[in-house]
């Protein structure tokens, strides 16, 4: 208390404790996309070999067989093109979605699986198979731009407007347009993204950073 009897607030952290857990978040972020995107590889390469097989445990909209695709959809993907196309942006948005910390990454992925794949389900054309981590990309796009919203941080706002500027125009990827690109996976992923951000959002800050 100080002298009038008032409680103290705890004092914040010092700058050099919050570039030290920044450094440790972003290590912790390196480490767990490239694991991902690892898996991500190696499950491709056994498909490869296995001639495409793998792809049958993808998304199968409105049949019941098919809900198991939704967890493991963003591992497959039809071919090493597909893979390509979506690894960096999975890699630098990823980073982004997993600097404040790996355990509530993980949680915010889940929130994004599960609302993109059953969006996919739900909404695509009967007996649709959808693969791809596309649901993923869209989803760390939304909850690192919308964690900025929520959480009030300066990095945090600072780095959706970033992302934000750099990537709108995957925007035109959540709207219905071009065959054989799972808008549904995007939309949905998008919002799954908006939800796990809010989901997780912290009620007080006071650390500045």
């Amino acid at each position: 208390m100080n002298d009038s009897g008032e409680p103290v607030p705890p004092p914040g952290r010092s700058a050099r404790d919050r570039v030290a857990g920044l450094l440790s978040g972003a290590l912790g972020s390196a480490i767990v996309m490239f694991v991902l995107l690892g898996a991500m590889w190696a499950v491709e390469v056994v498909d490869y070999v296995e001639g495409g097989a793998l792809d049958q445990y993808g998304i199968v909209a409105q049949e019941p067989e098919g809900l198991p695709g939704i967890l493991f959809a963003p591992f497959l993907h039809d071919g090493f093109g597909h893979l390509m196309a979506n690894s960096v942006p999975l890699l630098i948005l990823g980073f982004l979605a997993a600097i404040r910390g790996v355990g509530r990454f993980l949680w915010a992925s889940i929130v994004v699986v599960l609302v993109s794949g059953a969006g996919v389900w739900l909404t695509s054309p009967p007996g649709t198979l959808t693969v791809g981590a596309s649901g993923l990309v869209f989803g760390y796009f939304g909850y690192v731009v919308a964690r900025g919203l929520f959480d009030r941080r300066a990095l945090d706002i600072l780095l959706g407007v970033v992302v934000a500027v750099l990537y709108y125009s995957i925007l035109w990827g959540a709207l219905p347009g071009e065959p054989g690109i799972s808008w549904q996976g995007h939309l949905f992923g998008l919002i799954g993204g908006v939800l796990a951000a809010w989901l997780l959002r912290r009620r007080a800050v006071r650390d500045g950073v």
